[in-house]
C-alpha cells in the first residue's frame, strides 16, 4: 500500500512547521516544549513523517528530507495536495459572487478549484493569466473570459510577462482573486515567483475587493517573495483557524477572516 506524502493530521503539521522555522533540523525536546506535548508523543509523530519520506530521523533529532516552503511544486501536483479543503473554501468563495460580477483571478491551485465551484454562476466577466480557470469557465452560461496575452508557462498554464502585465491593466473588476505560497505573522504574505507578484500588483488596484483564498497549511511557511504591505487585501478564506499571532496580523491589517468550518458544503 503506498503511503501519503501529506502529513495526515494537526500535529503532524506543527512539526513540519516548526522544523521549517528551526532551519529544517533540531531536536526531539525542543519540537515537545514548542509543542506542549511529551518526547513519546513527537517520536510516534516523527514515525508516522519518516514513512512518508517527509523527515530523518538522527541521534537525538531530526531533519526535514526535503524543504516545500520554498520550491513551489508542479500544478498538478498543487491541485491534488489537500484538495477537500481547497473546495470547502471555493464553494465558500462562490457563495459570495452573484450572477454578472467581474473577476480577476490567478493562477494558483485553490484559484483553480474557485473556478470550479463558479460553474453554475451566469453572466460572469473573468479576467485570469490561468489557462486552468479559462478553460473551466469559457463557453459557459454566457460567461465573458478575458485571457491575458503572453507565453504559457509549461508547468502550470499561466501567462505572465510585460504582455499580460500590460493586458490585466486595461480593466477594473468587482474582486480580484489571489493564491498565497504563504502566510506568516513576521512576513504577511508571500510567494514563490517573482512573476506573480509583479502580476498580483497590478492587479490589486484595479479591484473593489480582494480575496486571498488559503487552506491552513500555508500558515507559518515561508515562500521567498514577500508581498510587503499585507492591507492591500480585504478578506483571508481558509479552511481552519490559523495561528494567533497570524489571526493579529490579520485584524492589525483589517483582513477579514472567513472559515469555512470542515462540515461547509463542497467537502
Amino acid at each position: 500500500m503506498k503511503i501519503s506524502s501529506l502529513p495526515s493530521n494537526h500535529r503532524e503539521q506543527e512539526i513540519l512547521r516548526e522544523l521549517r522555522l528551526a532551519g529544517g533540523s533540531c531536536r526531539i525536546g525542543f519540537l515537545a516544549e514548542r509543542l506542549g506535548v511529551s518526547d513519546e508523543t513527537v517520536r510516534r509523530n516523527i514515525k508516522t513523517l519518516q514513512a512518508k519520506s517527509q523527515v530523518r530521523k538522527v541521534h537525538g533529532g531530526v531533519l526535514l528530507t526535503k524543504d516545500l516552503t520554498l520550491t513551489e511544486q508542479p500544478f498538478h501536483n498543487r491541485m491534488e495536495r489537500n484538495a477537500s479543503a481547497k473546495r470547502r473554501i471555493a464553494a465558500k468563495f462562490a457563495e459570495m459572487i452573484s450572477d454578472g460580477d467581474s473577476l480577476f483571478l490567478d493562477i494558483g491551485s485553490t484559484t483553480a478549484y474557485a473556478a470550479q465551484a463558479l460553474q453554475d454562476h451566469r453572466n460572469l466577466y473573468v479576467v485570469t493569466n490561468s489557462l486552468a480557470v479559462a478553460s473551466t469557465l469559457a463557453t459557459r452560461n454566457n460567461n465573458r473570459i478575458f485571457f491575458a496575452a503572453g507565453e504559457l508557462r509549461n508547468h502550470d498554464g499561466g501567462s505572465f510577462g510585460l504582455d499580460a502585465i500590460q493586458f490585466v491593466r486595461r480593466f477594473n473588476v468587482q474582486y480580484a482573486v489571489f493564491s498565497a505560497g504563504a502566510i506568516s505573522a513576521e512576513n504577511g504574505f508571500m510567494l514563490h515567483d517573482i512573476q506573480e507578484a509583479n502580476l498580483l500588483q497590478e492587479a490589486v488596484p484595479r479591484a473593489q475587493t480582494r480575496i486571498v483564498l488559503s487552506d491552513s497549511s500555508k500558515f507559518g511557511v515561508r515562500a521567498p517573495i514577500v508581498i510587503p504591505d499585507p492591507s492591500v487585501f480585504d478578506i483571508l478564506i481558509t479552511d481552519s483557524a490559523p495561528t494567533e499571532a497570524v489571526t493579529e496580523m490579520l485584524d492589525k491589517n483589517e483582513i477579514v477572516l472567513v472559515e469555512t468550518g470542515p462540515n461547509h458544503k463542497g467537502e
